[in-house]
């Protein structure tokens, strides 16, 4: 692609996520959403394949539904209460139309259908903005409508969303897909919070943007597409395998890393909320990830692909590790320590 239209669409996209985080009116925040999905398709279609031209036009239909349904769900509110401020989002119906506007841009179950098919049909980076800088421009909107919210209506579809994104990625070869299937689970421990401390939810997605980006990075660096490639990576680069298994691990949720910190803190504050049960029920769901992370990193350090004597293994690399790998990689592991420290920052 062309370096200036590459420059012109990732401006775009910095802009419309400005605009729709910073604004106070419905049609401006909806403007910023447009401007986004407008900027991120030719970046989707880049590549002129068949799937990458699928991929772009299953994107663009979802999201201009979604958009529709957030200018309706504003529209409605400002029928019945005069209102066009995000904060004042009061009427019930309005609330519940926003819910299953934002749950479809996000790809919370069950309007989660089309974004395991877009991711795989993109690019890896452009996968990586999908998966992360995509998704903050509606998690702002639901942090900003979350007094307004239907606690049940998300819990549901947390829980949903958990079970169905750990179920979904057991029997994925593509890691596209299973990083697809792992930012649907984590997006339902987000929403669980979201009514009860929409802070939480904030830094869950903060660290989650972190991690994935970490794993992206990695996965494109060793240009690794699906299973069988990711079986031959240790042999011709150690290093950066090394560092996918503990960012793997991160992601997981395993105590010693980063990625336990907000699922504690979650679990806590829904104890707190006397939500015991749909802590528990959301903590045992999220064994299903554990599982294909796990798989991923016995793929990536243990698993060595079958070779011949005469086969030559290619332990040195002259490429270097991307700086950025390196640091977020280190943020993705030792960020636990000071866990005290951000729970009094929230």
């Amino acid at each position: 692609m062309n370096p200036q239209a590459k420059l012109i669409f990732v401006t775009s996209l910095l802009l419309g996520t400005t605009i729709t985080i910073s604004s106070n009116h419905w049609v401006m925040a909806w403007t910023g959403l447009e401007i986004n999905t407008l900027a991120i398709l030719p970046l989707i279609s880049k590549s002129h394949h068949p799937r990458a031209i699928e991929a772009a036009t299953k994107y663009f239909l979802v999201q201009a539904t979604a958009s529709t349904l957030v200018l309706f769900s504003s529209m409605t509110n400002a029928w019945y209460t005069g209102q066009w401020d995000i904060t004042q989002l009061t009427h019930p119906t309005s609330s519940l139309i926003l819910t299953a506007a934002i749950s479809m841009k996000l790809g919370l179950v069950p309007f989660h259908f089309w974004f395991p098919e877009v991711l795989q049909g993109s690019p890896i980076i452009t996968g990586l903005l999908l998966s992360t800088a995509m998704k903050f421009p509606p998690i702002t909107l639901l942090y900003m409508t979350s007094l307004s919210l239907n606690p049940t209506l998300l819990t549901t579809l947390a829980i949903l969303s958990v079970a169905l994104g750990g179920w979904m990625g057991l029997n994925q070869t593509q890691t596209r897909k299973i990083m697809a299937f792992s930012s649907i689970s984590h997006l339902g421990w987000m929403a669980i919070i979201l009514v009860y401390y929409p802070k939480l939810t904030l830094l869950n997605f903060y660290l989650y943007a972190m991690m994935t980006a970490a794993v992206f990075l990695t996965l494109n660096s060793m240009k690794v597409l699906n299973l069988s490639m990711l079986m031959n990576a240790w042999t011709k680069a150690p290093s950066l395998s090394t560092i996918l298994l503990l960012t793997l691990l991160s992601l997981a949720g395993l105590p010693p890393m980063t990625g336990f910190l907000p699922k504690w803190l979650i679990i806590q504050e829904l104890t707190k909320q006397d939500m015991a049960p749909a802590a528990i029920i959301i903590s045992l769901l999220s064994l299903l990830g554990l599982f294909f992370y796990l798989r991923l990193a016995y793929c990536a350090t243990i698993t060595l692909p079958p070779h011949t004597t005469n086969h030559m293994k290619q332990w040195h690399t002259n490429k270097p590790i991307n700086p950025l790998i390196a640091v977020l990689t280190t943020l993705s592991i030792m960020l636990l320590p000071i866990s005290p420290m951000l729970a009094t920052i929230i």
